[in-house]
């Protein structure tokens, strides 16, 4: 089965995403932890999160990927900066912990003229002060597409933050179609060398989530747009492709392309109808 969704707002609470997702027909979803461009965050509702998981069960829900508002930035310049991504991921993830077994994805951020050894550092020292033996949560380093002084474009950048932390086995990788492509990995025509290239580097057992976007910018851009499924440059036959590798289609595929409810829907129809079981 695909486990198939989309970004969804949480601002009605846990129960009412998973009801949203289970009208256009979705089995897994993401949502942003707090205000995306701020730092605010909504109140715990003890009562949501029992119904949530009571649904959850019944419907037999994949993992929810939980996404870090974009203000967070582990290894920016600024060290007030680098604070509130320290105090927020950890809050974020001590929440998380109440809805156990699933996932934390959060942009590794931009180095701000440090270069990537010294941001690969705040980074990799930011999990170290947080992640804990004992939680549920694997905490997923995004792919990122490279523009400006973005860390993460590369599968190198990647595993160097990864190898630097102590509790690695609570850390993965969500791989991010659009951001790849426009990073210069050519999953169109060289799909089996991307991952062939992502497991000797990083390893495919580190590879928990895919954010299946298209693209609204050529190969190698660094621009990162997203596009429609099947509307962009990557397109809908490298797509179909994505989402039936061997190596690929057992993990769940979060859509964040430019939609409401029911271009999702369609969106989540048509992959469907796509995917060979």
């Amino acid at each position: 089965m695909l486990k198939i969704g989309c970004h969804l707002s949480a601002s009605k609470g846990y129960k009412a995403m998973i009801n949203d997702a289970l009208k256009i027909g979705a089995n897994v979803f993401q949502f942003f932890t707090r205000n995306p461009r701020g730092g605010n965050a909504k109140n715990i509702d003890e009562k949501d999160i029992s119904e949530f998981l009571k649904i959850k069960s019944e419907n037999n829900f994949g993992p929810i990927l939980a996404h870090a508002p974009y203000t967070l930035n582990a290894c920016s310049k600024d060290e007030a900066i680098r604070n509130f991504s320290i105090n927020t991921m950890a809050d974020d993830i001590q929440k998380m912990e109440l809805i156990p077994n699933n996932y934390y994805n959060f942009h590794p951020g931009s180095h701000t003229g440090q270069g990537e050894e010294i941001g690969i550092k705040y980074i990799s020292d930011m999990l170290n002060q947080i992640i804990s033996p004992t939680q549920t949560t694997i905490v997923l380093l995004e792919t990122m597409a490279g523009k400006g002084s973005e860390i993460g474009k590369t599968f190198q950048e990647i595993q160097q933050i990864i190898s630097q932390t102590k509790y690695q086995d609570k850390i993965g990788v969500c791989m991010d179609t659009c951001h790849i492509f426009d990073a210069g990995y050519d999953i169109i025509n060289k799909l089996d060398d991307t991952l062939y290239e992502f497991d000797k580097i990083i390893g495919l057992n580190k590879l928990y989530a895919i954010h299946l976007n298209d693209t609204k910018n050529p190969y190698k851009s660094h621009k990162d747009r997203h596009e429609k499924i099947g509307q962009g440059f990557i397109g809908i036959e490298a797509i179909t492709k994505i989402i039936n590798h061997p190596k690929l289609k057992h993990l769940p595929f979060y859509l964040e392309t430019p939609n409401e409810l029911e271009g999702y829907a369609e969106e989540i129809k048509l992959l469907k109808s796509l995917y060979k079981d």
